[in-house]
């Protein structure tokens, strides 16, 4: 019998849980050093991503989003509600690292939150189709539409508002705390510390406006979360495509190696696991998806690699 109605797959190997959580650790440590030596605004944001990231897993845990976790070594809460404390710090070096990016292309604000939200989207797509079924969590399909659903339903298994909800979490972080920092008050230290504990705070609001009276509302004109996810998907890329247009000077600069391990090890891993497990027997769409994701983000990378290190052109 298996875990989870609907679900054909046990779990995984013991080990997979530790190194999967080891691995979330050390990459924390790598970011947790770079932030160090480049002062406190970084480590504010690093650390406000964890704190974002926990109190936002917590708060759907509690609230009954339709998921619980797996069994991992840190846990904060009491089970079955519990969370992961490597959960958080997924979060928080995905936003972290995809901000270094941003930063060094000198891109808009809107522009810069849009690519800081992309590139984290292609990381979750690419990874949650595999976590879900390593049972790392669980949607409750069978309190939505039937266990029959547990792997076809939405998009293969992971329900679309889960998308959702990471691109406004991503680009509302991102967005206000850039704004924050443009204020009169932004080189006091006190200030670039605070700056990520209220784009938090405001965040959260405009989070609950989003997904609640906002969702609502659009429901009655038949809006479903499919659709709202495309329209993100479709402004972002929109704001990306600018900001590249009206980007300011790029020094050639090299990335911080961090930025090239997290999105690396993510894409890396949760793809051996897509193939070792057998999950790409399943279904070729998802595996084409699955492949196409992570080509895309080799694309991403090399075109960011390329704007940072184009030569310059003489004049003729």
């Amino acid at each position: 019998m298996q875990p989870f109605a609907g679900m054909p797959y046990g779990y995984p190997p013991a080990y997979c849980y530790p190194l999967t959580e080891l691995c979330m650790y050390i990459l924390f440590v790598l970011c947790l050093y770079h932030a160090w030596k480049k002062g406190p605004g970084h480590m504010a944001y690093l650390l406000g991503g964890l704190g974002f990231g926990l109190l936002l897993e917590y708060v759907n845990v509690r609230a009954s989003a339709g998921y619980v976790y797996g069994k991992f070594w840190v846990m904060f809460g009491n089970a079955p509600k519990d969370i992961p404390l490597c959960i958080g710090m997924g979060w928080a070096v995905i936003m972290y690292t995809a901000r270094l990016v941003t930063d060094a292309l000198n891109m808009p604000i809107w522009a810069a939150a849009a690519v800081d939200t992309l590139l984290a989207i292609n990381i979750d797509l690419s990874m949650d189709v595999v976590a879900y079924r390593l049972h790392m969590w669980h949607w409750d399909w069978e309190n939505r539409t039937g266990a029959e659903f547990s792997l076809t339903g939405q998009w293969f298994g992971i329900p679309y508002g889960n998308f959702y909800g990471w691109l406004l979490v991503v680009f509302y972080y991102s967005v206000f705390a850039r704004w924050l920092e443009k204020v009169k008050w932004a080189g006091s230290k006190a200030w670039r510390i605070a700056t990520p504990l209220l784009s938090i705070l405001i965040s959260q609001v405009a989070l609950y406006i989003s997904l609640f009276p906002l969702s609502d509302w659009l429901r009655t004109f038949g809006i479903t979360s499919a659709h709202r996810l495309v329209a993100l998907f479709i402004i972002f890329i929109t704001l990306a495509v600018l900001g590249f247009m009206r980007k300011g000077t790029v020094s050639r600069t090299r990335l911080p190696i961090v930025t090239w391990l997290v999105p690396g090890w993510f894409h890396v891993y949760f793809l051996c696991w897509f193939f070792a497990a057998g999950f790409y027997l399943e279904n070729s769409w998802m595996t084409f998806w699955c492949i196409l994701n992570f080509m895309m983000g080799i694309g991403i990378h090399w075109i960011i690699y390329r704007s940072l290190h184009q030569r310059e052109i003489p004049a003729v």
